[in-house]
């Protein structure tokens, strides 16, 4: 989607960005740097009115901080995401490196630490909501992609393994997709957290994609010793699992 595109998009879109904090000066200020970018965005001061307004508007993208009084970010995160993919992107004063895996690994699409700046922060929802735009797959993917009975639907986003479905993250799944249609070529930290990220994120670290495959071995049953979906290549990075190999 090139920017011209993105503008027609974004100008045809109704759902809003809701912009959740408790901190009244951060949400105007967010707000007035995404109505400027043509957004129409609703606010949330609390976890609880985060939730219902995520139900009401069912908004195209969620500004999450973590910090919230009455239900806090995370637990906001968790309970969007065992029934929506809405796109989150977290907030947080506390910049230490396990919060922001475990926002990541909980299925946050990125995460900006605080004090930060308006401007990047509008440029990265626009790239979140480029790379989960229907169209932002291409015209010539195919939507159903296979490894042994592993079967990822790109299209419904669902994962179903030996026909049993498995849910997961947006991240979960586009690193499961990745990994998969490498056919088995070793993909690096580096290169995963590019197909993740988009690359530039100086924050992502090695750490934030073992940590998100082992919730993704969790997910799939998958024994990191014998493999059947996700192996590990020590020292370089992850690859799929060959046909065979996890079994005893």
């Amino acid at each position: 989607m090139d920017p011209g595109e993105y503008d027609q998009h974004m100008a045809d879109s109704k759902a809003p960005i809701l912009v959740v904090d408790d901190d009244a000066k951060i949400v105007r200020l967010v707000r007035t740097y995404l109505e400027r970018e043509g957004f129409r965005v609703v606010e949330a001061s609390d976890g609880r009115s985060a939730l219902a307004a995520i139900a009401l508007e069912a908004p195209a993208l969620v500004v999450l901080d973590v910090m919230l009084p009455e239900v806090d970010g995370l637990s906001v995160l968790r309970a969007v995401r065992r029934t929506a993919r809405t796109p989150i992107l977290m907030l947080s004063a506390r910049g230490t490196t396990a919060d922001r895996i475990a926002g990541l690994t909980e299925g946050a699409d990125d995460y900006l630490p605080k004090p930060f700046s308006p401007a990047e922060l509008v440029v990265r929802i626009k790239r979140i909501l480029d790379r989960s735009a229907p169209s932002a797959l291409g015209p010539s993917a195919t939507p159903i992609i296979q490894h042994g009975d592993l079967v990822l639907d790109r299209d419904r986003h669902e994962t179903t393994v030996a026909g049993r479905p498995v849910e997961l993250t947006e991240l979960e799944f586009r690193l499961l997709e990745a990994l998969v249609e490498a056919k088995g070529r070793v993909l690096t930290r580096d290169q995963l957290m590019d197909a993740l990220y988009g690359g530039g994120e100086a924050y992502v670290l090695d750490r934030t994609i073992d940590a998100l495959v082992k919730r993704l071995r969790e997910k799939l049953t998958d024994d990191a010793e014998r493999p059947r979906y996700v192996a590990t290549v020590r020292g370089v990075g992850y690859r799929a699992a060959r046909p065979g190999e996890g079994v005893a």
